[in-house]
């Protein structure tokens, strides 16, 4: 199979990269300055055993690709909020033999959330979803880095809505084959909405810095408390932490590498390098909209969405709105609402 990475960033590169080294035939969707340093230079993937380059081909949509492999596998590596653009681009375009990758080719959602195979579901016939848990960073143009041992990560991998199929377990022997774990699930969903109440964490560490302390660590688990409320309202199941860590124990460490400065996860990747977007309506805006149709208040998620949402429109810097601000804030949401 050939692999075509929609998405060539922090997930999409190292997994393009990994497959890349494990042999598989690669092509890497990109674009900007991101996609001219990829053409120049090869992707740079910098991990525990060193930096790694891959000269792989590199464009900027199927247009340029020309007509799709019966053999490809499209991975949707995109931030959601750049989900349906992808969608709309990739789905029409020919298939050697017939039809269109939305008729033909398994999509391959690598992503946080779970709305994109949603989206996704709506053009193409075949949808696969992933559990990402892969700690990654697009340092600069051309170059990401992934910081896990012995393995880069974990990848759940399953049909969407539900089940599995022969598909799935080849993609997953090629990650396997490429440093990753890919247990392959019928009910990856359950894997996915664990993540997501993990995730909740992310617009907070974009705006006020790492959860490192007492007071960002309390509101972080108000929050949590808040998505937790609305799973169960919504009869959504999920994971349970002891059942993550039984499955992914010491599997992936983070190992300090040379050249990479420490950052924080995607959403504060999105604030530093000035995207003007960001993942936040998938995430607590998932939960926000999860309570509003089952009766659940989100004080909190929807405030944490909300400032998202402003510090990626204004270009606001990463971490800079103090956490004591940020508590101040949020328990005057949670008090505008009990107020009624």
């Amino acid at each position: 199979m050939r692999y075509i990475i929609i998405g060539a960033g922090a997930v999409g590169g190292t997994i393009g990269g990994r497959l890349a080294g494990a042999g598989e035939e690669v092509v890497l969707v990109a674009r900007g300055a991101h996609h001219a340093a990829l053409t120049r230079g090869g992707l740079r993937l910098r991990v525990p055993e060193g930096e790694l380059t891959y000269r792989l081909p590199v464009v900027d949509g199927p247009d340029t690709l020309g007509t799709l492999r019966a053999d490809d596998v499209l991975v949707l590596a995109v931030k959601t909020q750049d989900s349906e653009a992808a969608l709309q681009t990739w789905g029409p375009a020919p298939v050697e033999g017939g039809g269109t990758a939305a008729e033909r080719l398994p999509l391959v959602c690598a992503q946080n959330g779970v709305e994109s195979q949603r989206l996704a579901l709506r053009r193409f016939r075949h949808v696969y979803g992933v559990c990402v848990w892969l700690p990654s960073t697009h340092v600069e143009p051309g170059v990401v880095s992934a910081a896990g041992a012995p393995l880069t990560g974990v990848l759940h991998l399953g049909r969407h809505p539900h089940g599995t199929d022969d598909t799935a377990r080849r993609i997953a022997a090629d990650l396997e084959k490429a440093r990753f774990e890919a247990p392959v699930v019928a009910d990856v969903a359950r894997w996915q909405y664990a993540k997501l109440l993990s995730n909740l964490g992310n617009a907070l560490e974009a705006v006020s810095g790492p959860v490192d302390g007492e007071e960002a660590a309390t509101l972080l688990g108000r929050v949590r408390a808040e998505g937790e409320a609305v799973l169960r309202a919504a009869g959504i199941a999920y994971v349970s932490a002891e059942e993550q860590k039984a499955v992914r124990g010491d599997k992936v460490t983070l190992v300090p590498l040379d050249g990479v400065p420490r950052g924080g996860g995607s959403s504060w990747q999105s604030l530093s390098r000035g995207a003007g977007t960001i993942e936040a309506d998938y995430l607590n805006g998932e939960i926000v909209l999860l309570g509003r149709l089952h009766g659940v208040p989100t004080p909190l998620n929807e405030l944490l969405q909300r400032l998202a949402n402003t510090f990626a429109r204004e270009h606001r810097a990463a971490g800079s709105l103090p956490v004591r601000d940020l508590v101040r804030l949020a328990d005057e949401a949670v008090a505008f609402v009990q107020e009624g």
